[in-house]
């Protein structure tokens, strides 16, 4: 079988030359790498990574096709794949299709056959930056240049309203005690999947609910959700976090949803040079004085010398790589949150005890 070429162009001129997978077409978006070794399909469908094409460092993928159950969403809104070795065939028997196949059913462009080391390492080294993968500008660069100059800066980037639910939903038992008021800036079924499991119903609200329309449910606490996007241009979560934090009820948040309860406390946020992306990053929690492998997906951290002036906000975990902030605490509200993500699907469990700290709170409050 002739494979059909495509061309990986990077903001800064880079070009790699390689094999279409996926649906032919051109797509752009900010690339970024993830190291985990599993858990393409969680990845792909994480609505977190929108607009966002991603380098697997898994040589190899699409080994075990695709399963209808491990999806983080109701279907994949990233902005394009970059792999290594791309596989066809799939060994796992209850797989529902190839990762082929649902590439193409979902629209997504996608390039094999090129040094994803080398790519890497190029990433690393000058940081997130635009790219865009096309099958139709073989021979016409500048063609392809045009078109990359379209595809939007995610710095000061309003995506979550995009991804978000347009209508709130239900997940968990009815008939519980403990009602959660949940966030949707892009929420992962795991989050949903873990609350539910530790007994609670939760109701899931559009991004832009206002605190008014939710406490119409009287919940006990509210979840703040992951999500894509740049968290500083999101004034209208931000007051919704405030005006949340002011009813004294419990809150949770992770990664976008610690960033906006980081903003809501009056501290800013920030690009990373290329973000942290994989399902081996070390984290300390400070009040145990233990170390947890965490799983995590963000380009955009909050600024710590911003949290350590903060006479409300306590530091309660830290990225052991580069010593950035993964975790806070309100000394004065009953309100937490971390920048990974402890329900980690795909990757280690170690994090999942947040989810038992958070029922806790909620009993206690």
């Amino acid at each position: 079988m002739i494979k059909q070429k495509a061309t990986l162009l990077l903001a800064d001129g880079t070009v790699f030359h390689g094999s279409l997978i996926g649906n032919p077409g051109t797509n752009g978006g900010e690339i970024c790498f993830n190291t985990g070794m599993t858990g393409y399909q969680e990845i792909y469908t994480d609505p977190s990574y929108t607009g966002q094409i991603i380098v697997t460092t898994t040589s190899h993928i699409g080994n075990y096709g695709v399963i209808d159950e491990e999806v983080e969403s109701d279907h994949p809104t990233i902005g394009g794949i970059v792999v290594n070795t791309f596989s066809d065939v799939y060994s796992r028997l209850d797989a529902s299709g190839s990762l082929q196949d649902y590439l193409v059913k979902n629209g997504i462009t996608g390039i094999a056959d090129i040094d994803t080391r080398q790519l890497v390492r190029h990433l690393r080294s000058k940081g997130a930056m635009n790219a865009i993968i096309s099958s139709e500008f073989e021979d016409n660069l500048d063609g392809l240049q045009a078109e990359l100059e379209k595809v939007p800066d995610m710095d000061g980037l309003e995506l979550s309203s995009t991804v978000s639910t347009q209508e709130p939903y239900f997940f968990g038992d009815e008939n519980s005690s403990i009602k959660v008021a949940c966030m949707d800036f892009g929420i992962k079924k795991n989050i949903l999947r873990s609350l539910a499991d530790r007994g609670a119903y939760c109701k899931v609200f559009p991004a832009k609910t206002t605190l008014s329309e939710m406490e119409e449910w009287a919940p006990n606490a509210y979840f703040l959700s992951n999500g894509p996007g740049d968290p500083a241009v999101m004034e209208y979560a931000v007051d919704t976090t405030k005006d949340i934090l002011e009813t004294g009820k419990p809150v949770f948040g992770i990664c976008l949803g610690h960033q906006l309860l980081a903003e809501a406390c009056g501290i800013s946020t920030y690009k990373m040079h290329h973000g942290h992306r994989g399902l081996n990053h070390p984290i300390k929690n400070v009040l145990t004085g233990k170390s947890e492998i965490t799983s995590q997906n963000h380009g955009f951290n909050i600024t710590r010398e911003d949290t350590e002036k903060n006479p409300d906000v306590e530091i309660t975990h830290v990225h052991l790589n580069d010593n950035t902030v993964a975790g806070i605490r309100l000394k004065n509200k009953p309100a937490f949150s971390v920048q990974y993500h402890p329900e980690s699907s795909p990757g280690p469990h170690d994090s999942r005890y947040l989810f038992d700290d958070f029922i806790s709170l909620i009993n206690k409050n």
